[in-house]
């Protein structure tokens, strides 16, 4: 449904994306997981057809980007992270201002209108004006407009920007039911690490470069075991007294040592008791996404 090769953008000497490749198919949620400034609002920008890449090509539905752009906005839904929509209209006449963007009008848009409104239960709120909404409220009204004209692909900017957990917990519900029951493909991108765990395939993007890719299970089987991370007095110091003693890797993370180790706690005893009074505490956790961003890249994700 979206296939991007060698996709490569310049903000003059500054590379946002660097030989991106990517591949995604119908009818599944794809996510583009990473830190701000590693390239995703870059990607969003060319794959909505608002920024033209500086090389490569992408294809959405079968139509370049570039030079169908007009046909791939036919194609499209689009949610922003910012708001788009008309905050001193209600929420009725933002749908039917959307609507005749797309040339629809009369029983057409009517419909399309209450079909929209019905999907994410807005129907009760159509004279509402937007101000008067909740954050999650506007998002369910921005997602109705974006899917007003039936598009085939979603796509969502930090979708879950500005929402509290409930109201995060009801978008991915609506997201889940357009996969699951309408078979659109949804591309999202996010800092989120829950977000991003809720998704069928991820790539993490760091500094404009795909680092990995797979299913959230997938990526998290990289790292193996379980992380254990030791708060120590001096980890430079002990960061080769446990290396030695046990044949194993430390990686220094916020003035503590961290491991990666199957059995982590059979391991966390053998370490205290070899080295006696030197662990302050441990933490000890199975692998998750920040924990494969950091493998790949060296850094953390909100870094």
């Amino acid at each position: 449904m979206i296939a991007a090769q060698n996709l490569t953008h310049r903000y003059g000497s500054r590379i946002a994306l660097n030989g991106l490749d990517l591949s995604v198919v119908q009818g599944g949620i794809f996510g583009v997981l990473g830190p701000n400034g590693g390239g995703k609002s870059t990607l969003f920008g060319i794959l909505s057809t608002m920024i033209t890449p500086s090389q490569g090509s992408v294809e959405i539905a079968g139509f370049d980007v570039v030079r169908q752009a007009s046909d791939v906005r036919r194609q499209i839904g689009v949610v922003f992270q910012t708001q788009s929509l008309d905050r001193k209209l209600t929420v009725h006449e933002n749908l039917t201002s959307q609507g005749h963007m797309y040339g629809l009008s009369g029983v057409a848009l009517r419909g399309r209108i209450e079909e929209s409104m019905q999907r994410l239960s807005i129907a009760d709120r159509k004279d509402d004006v937007v101000d008067s909404l909740s954050g999650g409220l506007k998002r369910r009204v921005e997602i109705a407009k974006a899917l007003l004209h039936h598009p085939r692909v979603l796509l969502m900017d930090e979708p879950s920007t500005g929402l509290d957990p409930g109201a995060r917990r009801e978008l991915w519900q609506y997201v889940e039911e357009l996969r699951d029951h309408h078979g659109v493909t949804v591309l999202l991108t996010t800092h989120i690490l829950d977000e991003a765990d809720r998704c069928d395939r991820l790539i993490l993007l760091h500094e404009g470069r795909k680092v990995a890719e797979g299913t959230p299970a997938e990526l998290k089987s990289k790292v193996g075991g379980d992380v254990v991370i030791f708060d120590v007095a001096d980890p430079v110091a002990m960061a080769p007294r446990i290396e030695a003693k046990f044949a194993v890797k430390t990686h220094a993370l916020d003035g503590a040592l961290r491991v990666e180790i199957d059995n982590g706690h059979r391991f966390v005893t053998e370490v205290v008791e070899a080295f006696p009074g030197a662990i302050q505490s441990i933490a000890m956790h199975k692998p998750t996404l920040e924990d494969v961003f950091l493998n790949e890249t060296g850094v953390r994700i909100g870094e």
